[in-house]
């Protein structure tokens, strides 16, 4: 085994790296490809998912293109987090 001492790694200090975002996470995508779905079967996908949100109904959005069994993947407080965090950067409340 290494002594990390004799290396010249100083153990006292905090090392950083940074991670590059993805470009959108899996409740982003989650949310597109259900807003797909509703929007191609002819559904107004606001209200759709405003009623999923709001009631648990998992029957408010469409089994088509698994958008049902997807949007079922993500508790519903998270997807009200993530659209109030693309209203607030979209609105520039955001640093």
């Amino acid at each position: 085994m290494e002594d990390k001492r004799k290396t010249g790694t100083d153990l006292g200090s905090t090392q950083f790296f940074r991670v590059q975002p993805e470009p959108a996470n899996g409740v982003q995508k989650i949310l597109a490809v259900v807003y797909e779905a509703l929007s191609e079967k002819g559904y107004d996908p606001v209200s759709q998912i405003v009623g999923y949100i709001m009631s648990g109904d998992p029957t408010y959005v469409t089994n088509y293109k698994g958008a049902r069994s997807l949007i079922m993947k993500v508790e519903r407080d998270e997807l009200v987090e993530e659209i109030m965090r693309s209203y607030i950067r979209a609105n520039h409340w955001s640093d």
